[in-house]
């Protein structure tokens, strides 16, 4: 593991808003960077109340504004559309060497909202690449961005000597750096998160209009089609903020998407077996070479299926043998429809390892695991 970076000239950090993320990193800083001092503004004083009693945060800033001027690092963690203005109110309490951030998944708004406000010189916009179902800071952790990419878009202006520094402190909170500018992150994010959950919510819709009064297809809903829609229980709010500032990306790669579509009809209204392989051989192919890492855009989920007898008392002896492992279970359930899945008992984890020791703790138990 990494030691803690020298912070001798960077030691007091502000942070304007604190939720998830935010407050995530701020629990990071405190772990990894102790001696540190971290200011912090919400919009509800509470929040930053119970950052203050967790030991996290040393004080309380009532306004977005001069309260920061002794910052050397500040995060912008409030939603996308409050930013813009959260930089201009910061403007006049710039010091020289002072370095600005941001947390959001798009990049391009706020880099423009920087260049409008003259900002340049000391703007490194970042994305770090986790996150969880429950939002605020009171489900955040220190270890939520551990492994996780933290994509960071620093403005050309901006000394190499303070992307280093950002890369290092990425790297002192146990996360995964990776420099790219702005215009290549929106585009790579547009593919990977923003139009598949478009999709996810476009699919759960067609069921839901195609579906009859007796709701057949929601009965029956399970197994692939319901870990492919996982994503469509996404924050409406925030997908709206997402697609309205990465609006062009999302645009340009729907409509290959579209034509995609297209194509693949064409190749069922000829009954083209061939192609149809191809096309589902190809997606698999390049699928099976994706990095397996702990968390990203789509948050990685930790599953794994267990036959179990059909007898009482069965579902009570699989989670008093992981209860006793010390094996923490986020989710457990029955699946009644076993199309695309083997295994009737549905075990989610928290982790990796937990994934693996569960796996190894039945298997050694004579349960078939898949």
């Amino acid at each position: 593991m990494k030691e803690t970076i020298a912070t001798t000239d960077r030691d007091t950090f502000g942070f304007v808003g604190l939720g998830l993320i935010g407050g995530s990193i701020a629990r990071a800083i405190r772990k990894y960077m102790p001696q540190v001092r971290i200011l912090a503004f919400a919009p509800h004083q509470e929040t930053v109340q119970e950052a203050i009693d967790d030991g996290v945060v040393n004080e309380y800033v009532p306004a977005v504004g001069e309260g920061f001027a002794g910052c050397d690092v500040i995060f912008l963690c409030a939603p996308v559309e409050h930013n813009a203005e959260n930089l201009r109110l910061l403007k006049p309490f710039i010091k020289p060497g002072m370095l600005l951030t941001d947390v959001g998944s798009t990049k391009s708004d706020i880099h423009r909202a920087v260049r409008e406000a003259g900002l340049e010189s000391c703007f490194i916009g970042g994305h770090p690449m986790a996150g969880s179902e429950r939002i605020g800071y009171r489900n955040s952790k220190s270890g939520l961005l551990e492994n996780a990419y933290y994509i960071l878009t620093p403005e050309p202006e901006v000394s190499a000597e303070d992307v280093e520094w950002m890369f290092q402190f990425a790297e002192t909170i146990r996360a995964l750096p990776i420099i790219v500018s702005c215009d290549r992150h929106d585009y790579a994010v547009a593919a990977i998160s923003h139009v598949p959950h478009v999709i996810s919510a476009s699919l759960v819709n067609l069921v839901k209009e195609s579906d009859d009064e007796s709701q057949f297809m929601k009965t029956i809903a399970a197994g692939g089609f319901k870990d492919i829609t996982r994503i469509s229980s996404s924050s409406p709010v925030m997908w709206e903020q997402i697609c309205m500032t990465n609006t062009d990306n999302i645009r340009e790669l729907l409509d290959r998407y579209i034509d995609d579509l297209i194509r693949f009809r064409k190749t069922l209204d000829e009954r083209d077996s061939r192609s149809i392989n191809q096309f589902f051989d190809s997606a698999r192919q390049y699928r099976e070479g994706f990095a397996d890492v702990s968390s990203g855009p789509i948050k990685k989920v930790h599953i794994l299926h267990v036959d179990i007898e059909d007898r009482p008392g069965v579902l009570a002896e699989v989670v008093m043998y992981l209860a006793i492992a010390g094996i923490n279970i986020k989710n457990i359930g029955i699946t009644h429809n076993r199309e695309y899945q083997q295994g009737v008992l549905r075990v989610e984890c928290h982790s990796s390892d937990g994934l693996e020791k569960a796996r190894e703790l039945l298997k050694n138990r004579n349960y078939s695991v898949y």
